[in-house]
């Protein structure tokens, strides 16, 4: 099911739990030690940041696999970190190793939470605050470590999942899954909260990865009857095709999907439905071009109906993750933060796709 581990932090003392919460992601991710000390140090250090730099914000843990969607799924503890803070004036300068301003800090600073993290990504304005994130996957012999490796065509993918009240789970989960050149990414929001409400969308991300080649309209009738067992859900589903540069969505219930393709946001609307319970006798589909500056958002109902779409151009360039995690931070504020579980992932061409 969904694990989350959400931590407020707004003074020192939740500084260790950030630090616990890492480790527990671990032990339930099955990472050996040298990893799990990793995330420990790479959770303490954002978290002190929070409370030292930003008056506060949050820590949300995931267990994911990578964006790049042509490598091996393999599990990895996710750690973003996210406030509405100040921001950083000089980003290169807080990447550099050591770097640290903070008296109560570990000394590692950004720079060594870049440089030990598989992967690491931050994005900062002045002004809007900061959000920072770190993937941790199983070590391996020094020799031969393997880092996090852009692939040269593959379109990324990335998200982040959290929980009503900091619950244990969260009733909605994303996956993707590759045929070819056919990758899908699905965001399923079960009816409901907590674990009855994790199950469905679960039960979702599993049937999934038996439906990699059939089409979105396809994939829901499969997943409707894999998710009769249980409350339902509401899911939304993408499918891009990177020989045809052509992105395809379908959704039934009460997910959202915003795309961006030419400088313009589009909204990809969801049909009335429950996945499990009540099935539409059709399924509209939609379809659009996807250029070397789309960017796919898909986010379940606890985001605010009106949240704007990111327009910093510069967005596309960061990981997926990342992206969806500024999605999330900027659909709320510190006063009225998102109530809800909710999830936001997000998909980008390659760093190599070269569509007009």
């Amino acid at each position: 099911m969904s694990r989350v581990w959400d931590i407020p932090l707004q003074d020192s003392t939740r500084v260790r739990d950030a630090r616990v919460a890492a480790e527990a992601a671990c032990a339930a991710g099955g990472m050996d030690a040298h990893s799990t000390a990793v995330a420990a140090l790479v959770a303490t250090e954002l978290a002190t940041n929070l409370v030292k730099h930003a008056d506060g914000g949050r820590i949300i843990i995931n267990l994911t696999g990578p964006s790049d969607t042509l490598a091996e799924a393999a599990p990895q503890v996710q750690i973003i970190s996210l406030d509405h803070g100040p921001g950083i004036d000089d980003v290169q300068a807080a990447l550099r190793d050591g770097c640290t301003t903070s008296a109560d800090s570990l000394g590692a600073g950004l720079g060594t939470c870049l440089r030990i993290s598989s992967v690491f990504d931050l994005h900062s304005r002045p002004g809007r605050g900061t959000v920072a994130m770190a993937r941790i996957g199983p070590s391996v012999p020094s020799a031969g470590r393997s880092r996090a490796v852009r692939s040269a065509t593959g379109a990324r993918a990335g998200g982040v999942n959290t929980s009503l009240a900091h619950a244990e789970h969260s009733g909605d989960s994303f996956a993707w899954v590759r045929s070819g050149p056919l990758l899908t990414l699905m965001l399923a929001d079960g009816l409901g909260h907590g674990e009855a409400a994790a199950q469905a969308s679960t039960a979702a991300v599993h049937a999934l990865r038996a439906t990699a080649d059939r089409p979105p309209a396809e994939i829901l009738s499969h997943l409707h009857a894999a998710l009769h067992d249980t409350r339902g859900a509401a899911v939304g589903v993408a499918q891009l095709d990177e020989d045809r540069a052509r992105l395809s969505f379908a959704g039934i219930g009460d997910t959202g999907a915003r795309l961006r393709t030419g400088g313009t946001w589009h909204a990809l609307t969801s049909h009335p439905g429950i996945v499990g319970a009540h099935f539409p006798a059709r399924v509209p589909l939609h379809e659009q071009a996807w250029q070397a500056d789309s960017l796919l958002v898909l986010h379940s109902d606890g985001l605010p109906s009106r949240w704007e779409p990111p327009q910093d151009p510069t967005l596309q360039a960061h990981d997926p993750a990342l992206v969806a995690a500024v999605v999330l931070r900027d659909a709320g504020s510190a006063a009225r933060p998102v109530r809800d579980d909710t999830s936001v992932a997000v998909l980008v061409p390659g760093p190599g796709d070269g569509h007009p």
